[in-house]
């Protein structure tokens, strides 16, 4: 629901948001420059010793007004002609023209009213209503999406649009409240909508019915500091029963112009004071440095307008459509998904198809949303989840077992957990497993075992859809149907073989850097935006479920490139073995955003083996920068599968490379990886102690004994992998 609430007004009303930021953030330049441009009345000036300035230069004089940005303007009768002029109040004379500053006149009808008088006003309160709604419901987006309130500024991951909406709009949320709600009070105050709550002063019983008496000599005046002033109008010429009036910042009075005696005094009520400080809110004036910071925080509009279309079309993309989607109040089965690159939406849906078309009631939403309080005539639980990385969360599953968690207890309706995960990876559905043991923890009921998909398996989902059939007592036959991602053909031009020698064929493979749209670069879709430790997935023929491999390069470097070694009896790695330059492949575009070096200056230190050089490669060779990158690479043997060999002592020279550390497995003293990090332990910890990131590449076994190894070295410093970990200064791709 509130997502819902956020991405409809945000997307019917972007036209018109963008007018009204846009807008607002221009206005928002006017009150600084006037304060800056204003001349300014020196310390302890009183409004008796303006007056007198004044009436000197301009004996005519009907009126002093003082702006909230300092500026003082004058308006006076000369020979019947009437004048106006911006006065220096250290001499009384006017310095520049009193004329309204015609830009901004345009751009404020522009902002209020679209320049179509009450009907535009009340379009662009519209506009504002959808801009608070958009805040406010984004707010509790952001809090869902990193656990909570108390982790508003967790790291995110994913693509860079969402991350981009995201972290303006944690900077920029606070600002457009704030400009929303003001705005909706200065309109409903427009109309009427709201009551006076003014005060003025009781006209004056009686006056002296003298005129003459010059306001320099009045005591109220002198008084009162220039600093207060608001507006101070003189009798009309001629007419003895006319009066001075005086406004300040602590209210209005009159003043008789015969021995300048004040008559009567309302102070500003209470009513007036909000009112007028959401005027100083909402327009700057009088804040001149508030009004900045608010109108860059609206510059935010436009770029989460864009940001948030393609998340939107990207959620399109990589979700399915779900017909028929209950709302979780009457929802008999509530399905939830953790879900990362949207694949396990798709079980989802083949899940809701079937148990609606056996006459369920089926409500299908992010785990990211789990709140029990809302399944009120929920029977059945079941979540789909993914696991992200080394075990965590998948996006659509942020901050769900930290809800669990905050529970008093489990809700009192059976649950089911679906892992779905790769068996070859060490974190085999362990997100799932940590939900089955969170749930168990709390004494969730359980509706049947946990349960595991292999590699999106249509059988292994088909089979546990069976088992779930027998427990509802319907005939449950799920035929799941994967959706394969759109897939860019690549050109192969050329090749570096490695690993004959010690029968373990690998190849280094550069692909042409495919042509992609103006519309997918805009959206950053398909090849337009890759870095090199992002994975591209290649269907082999006769296969139904695509493998990953790990980038080598980014688009900057110009190709396409990975390391591929042949296994027995593998069907992808056989065929990409065997193509030659000219020959062609069909591949898709993964993020790994969790596996990337960030734009630190600390040292990095990265460790991999065998194949898993390919993105710790591409790392260096785009560390243009010169940051300290210390590289441990274990081989067989220094003839036969030194990758990249030729272009080391180049990045070296460059400085891309500060040391490389290589371990051989089968010479003369077969050295791993490992040892080779013991035989640096001084300086392991003395690159990890100054901030250092560690990042491993490569085969499940290798990374353990990398673990290990590390765990030993940095023991004695108080530290371990696991903290880093936490502190996401350890990261793994792990195959």
């Amino acid at each position: 629901m509130i997502r819902a609430l956020h991405r409809w007004p945000g997307l019917l009303a972007l036209a018109l948001l963008t007018v009204l930021s846009l807008s607002g953030a221009a206005l928002s330049v006017f009150p600084a420059a006037d304060r800056i441009a204003a001349p300014q009345a020196e310390a302890g000036l009183t409004i008796a010793a303006l007056a007198d300035r004044i009436q000197a230069v301009y004996p005519g004089v009907e009126q002093i007004r003082r702006s909230p940005s300092g500026r003082i303007t004058a308006y006076w009768f000369e020979q019947g002609a009437p004048g106006a002029a911006v006065i220096d109040p250290a001499t009384g004379e006017g310095v520049a023209s009193a004329d309204p500053n015609q830009v901004e006149r345009w751009l404020t009808n522009l902002h209020r009213s679209l320049f179509l008088g009450d009907g535009g006003r009340m379009a662009m309160a519209a506009g504002a209503a959808a801009m608070l709604v958009l805040s406010l419901t984004g707010a509790a987006l952001v809090a869902r999406r990193t656990g909570g309130w108390r982790h508003w500024f967790a790291a995110l991951r994913g693509p860079l649009a969402g991350r981009l909406h995201v972290e303006i709009a944690r900077v920029a949320v606070v600002g457009l409240v704030l400009s929303s709600a003001t705005a909706l009070w200065m309109t409903a105050s427009t109309f009427d909508l709201l009551p006076d709550g003014g005060a003025m002063p009781a006209a004056p019983a009686a006056v002296s019915g003298e005129t003459g008496f010059a306001p320099g000599r009045m005591p109220m005046l002198w008084q009162t500091p220039i600093a207060e002033l608001r507006e101070l109008s003189f009798p009309y010429p001629g007419d003895a029963t006319d009066v001075f009036t005086l406004k300040t910042d602590r209210g209005t009075g009159y003043l008789d112009q015969g021995d300048g005696a004040l008559l009567t005094w309302a102070d500003l009520t209470a009513w007036e004071r909000v009112s007028e400080t959401i005027y100083m809110l909402h327009t700057g004036q009088g804040a001149a440095t508030l009004g900045l910071v608010l109108g860059l925080m609206a510059l935010g509009v436009p770029a989460m307008g864009a940001t948030g279309v393609l998340v939107w079309l990207a959620g399109r993309r990589g979700r399915p459509r779900i017909r028929g989607n209950q709302t979780a109040g009457r929802a008999e089965t509530i399905l939830l998904v953790g879900s990362e690159g949207g694949s396990t939406w798709g079980f989802a849906a083949t899940l809701h198809a079937a148990l609606t078309q056996a006459g369920q009631s089926v409500h299908v939403g992010p785990m990211s949303g789990f709140a029990p309080k809302r399944y009120a005539a929920a029977r059945r639980i079941i979540l789909l989840a993914a696991t992200y990385g080394d075990g965590a969360a998948p996006a659509s599953a942020k901050g769900f077992l930290d809800r669990l968690n905050a529970c008093d207890r489990a809700p009192d309706i059976p649950m089911a957990v679906l892992g779905f995960g790769d068996r070859s990876f060490p974190a085999y559905c362990a997100f799932a497993k940590d939900v089955a043991a969170a749930a168990q923890a709390k004494g969730w009921p359980q509706l049947l075992p946990p349960g595991t998909i292999d590699r999106q398996s249509p059988q292994d989902f088909a089979r546990w859809g069976r088992g779930l059939g027998d427990v509802l007592g319907l005939d449950l036959e799920l035929s799941h149907q994967p959706v394969q991602p759109h897939m860019t053909t690549l050109t192969l031009v050329s090749r570096r073989d490695y690993g004959a020698e010690v029968q373990a064929p690998t190849a280094i493979l550069r692909f042409a850097l495919p042509r992609v749209s103006l519309w997918q670069r805009l959206r950053a879709g398909g090849f337009a935006r890759f870095q090199a430790g992002d994975l591209i997935g290649i269907l082999p023929e006769g296969g139904a479920v695509p493998r990953l491999y790990s980038l080598a390069s980014g688009r900057r470097d110009g190709f396409v490139e990975i390391v591929v070694k042949k296994h027995p009896g593998g069907l992808c790695s056989g065929q990409l073995m065997a193509l030659e330059p000219g020959d062609t492949v069909a591949a898709f575009l993964r993020r790994n955003a969790g596996f990337r070096p960030g734009r630190s200056r600390a040292p990095l230190i990265l460790i991999g083996a065998g194949t898993g050089i390919g993105p710790l490669a591409g790392f260096v060779r785009g560390n243009t920068r010169g940051r300290p990158l210390h590289l441990f690479f274990g081989m067989r043997h220094p003839d036969s599968d030194f990758f990249y060999g030729e272009e080391f002592p180049g990045w070296q020279d460059e400085g891309r490379l500060t040391r490389l550390v290589t371990a051989v497995s089968r010479g003369a003293r077969p050295n791993y990886v490992q040892d080779a990090l013991r035989g640096e332990a001084a300086q392991v910890v003395e690159l990890i102690r100054n901030g250092g990131r560690v990042m491993v590449c490569g085969g499940r076994d290798m990374a353990a004994g990398v673990a290990d190894a590390l765990a030993d070295i940095l023991a004695p410093a108080g530290l371990t992998p696991s903290l880093l970990k936490a502190e996401g200064r350890y990261v793994e791709d792990v195959y």
